[in-house]
C-alpha cells in the first residue's frame, strides 16, 4: 500500500509539470491583459507599461514561465493584482469556505444518493424505480446556476426561510480561528454562529450537490442491480443467509467500489466547480475569487489557485484508491 501511494505521488510530478505548461499558455492567451483590466479602457500606454514592468509581463514568455516555476518551487505563488496580497494568503483565506461548502454538498449527495439508488434497485421495474431514474435525469440536466437562482428566489426571496447570500449574517460577531465557520462555532461555544453558518450553507450546498447526487443515484442503482444477480448472492440466498447479511455484506459492500470512484471524482469536481454557485450566492470562497480573477486578468491568482485545485483533485483520487482496499479485501491481496 505504501509503495502504491509513493508511486502515485511520483506520478503527480510530471502531471503537474504538464498542467503548468498548459495553464501558463491558456492564461497568456486570454484576450486583453492584466494592465488593461486593472487600469480600465482609458489607461495610458505609459501606465500600462509601468504595470507590465512591475509584474514582469514585458519579459519573453519563456522567461516568464521559468521565473514563475522557480518561484513556485520556493513556495512563492506571486502577488494578486486585485488585492496586492500574496496568492498563498488569498488562497488559504478562502479555501476553508469552499471546503465547507463542498463537504455540505457531498453530505447531501451521498446521504440522499446512495440510499435512493439502493432503494430504486431493490424495486427494479416498479413505479418508484422509474421515478428515481427520472429525478436523477432531471438533476443532471438542470444547470447549476439556474437551479441556484431558483432556490434563491423561492427560499430566500419569496419565503424568506434561508439567507440569500454570504457566509454569515452581519449581526453575528464570532471568532473564526480555523476559518471553518461551522466548526469554529462548535469549538468556541458560539453555537448561534455555527447554526447561522449552517443556514447560509443550505441553499448553495443544495445547488452544488444536485448533479453529484443524481450521478450517485444512477451509479448506485446500476451497481446494486449487477451485484444482486451475481452467483454468490444467489448461493447465499439458497443457503439461507439472513436478508440483512445479504444486503449489507454481499450486495451493498460489493456494489460500493464504482460508487466510491464516482464520489471521489465528484468531490474533485465540487471543489473546482464551485465557481458558479459561489458567484450566485456571493459566497466568499476560492470559486468566486477565481471568477473575479478571470475578469481582471489576475494571472498570479489564476495560476496559483488552479495549481492548488489540481493538487487537491489528485490527492482526492489517491484517497479513493486507498479506500478500495478498505472496502474490498481482494484489492489488498493484489
Amino acid at each position: 500500500m505504501l509503495r502504491t501511494i509513493g508511486r502515485r505521488l511520483l506520478f503527480l510530478i510530471p502531471t503537474l509539470f504538464g498542467l503548468s505548461i498548459l495553464l501558463f499558455a491558456w492564461v497568456r492567451a486570454l484576450p486583453g491583459g492584466p494592465a488593461v483590466a486593472l487600469l480600465g479602457e482609458k489607461a495610458t500606454p505609459d501606465a500600462i507599461e509601468r504595470v507590465n514592468k512591475l509584474y514582469g509581463f514585458d519579459r519573453p514568455l519563456i522567461e516568464q514561465y521559468f521565473v514563475w516555476i522557480g518561484r513556485l518551487l520556493q513556495g512563492d505563488f506571486g502577488t494578486s493584482i486585485q488585492t496586492n496580497r500574496p496568492v498563498l494568503e488569498e488562497f488559504f483565506r478562502r479555501f476553508p469556505a469552499t471546503i465547507e461548502l463542498s463537504i455540505a454538498a457531498l453530505i447531501i449527495a451521498i446521504g440522499v444518493g446512495v440510499p435512493l439508488g439502493y432503494w430504486a434497485a431493490r424495486r427494479h421495474g416498479r413505479l418508484s424505480d422509474h421515478a428515481a431514474v427520472v429525478l436523477s435525469l432531471v438533476g443532471i440536466t438542470i444547470p447549476v446556476f439556474f437551479l441556484a437562482f431558483i432556490l434563491k428566489y423561492i427560499f430566500a426571496v419569496q419565503l424568506d426561510w434561508l439567507p440569500a447570500d454570504g457566509r454569515q449574517s452581519p449581526r453575528i460577531d464570532a471568532t473564526h480561528p480555523t476559518g471553518f465557520y461551522v466548526w469554529d462555532g462548535i469549538i468556541t461555544g458560539e453555537f448561534d454562529a455555527s447554526w447561522d453558518a449552517i443556514l447560509h450553507l443550505i441553499l448553495p450546498a443544495l445547488a452544488l450537490g444536485t448533479i453529484p447526487l443524481a450521478i450517485i443515484v444512477r451509479i448506485t442503482r446500476a451497481s446494486v442491480l449487477e451485484v444482486q444477480n451475481a452467483d454468490y448472492v444467489r448461493t447465499g440466498r439458497a443457503k439461507g443467509v439472513a436478508n440483512s447479511t445479504l444486503r449489507g455484506r454481499f450486495i451493498l459492500r460489493n456494489a460500493l467500489l464504482p460508487v466510491v470512484t464516482t464520489i471521489g471524482l465528484q468531490t474533485g469536481l465540487l471543489i473546482s466547480g464551485a465557481v458558479l454557485t459561489e458567484t450566485v450566492f456571493a459566497y466568499p470562497g476560492i470559486g468566486s475569487f477565481l471568477a473575479r480573477a478571470i475578469f481582471t486578468r489576475d494571472f498570479p491568482v489564476l495560476q496559483g489557485f488552479i495549481i492548488f485545485i489540481a493538487i487537491a483533485y489528485a490527492l482526492i483520487n489517491l484517497a479513493v484508491d486507498v479506500s478500495y482496499s478498505l472496502i474490498d479485501p481482494r484489492v489488498r491481496v493484489q
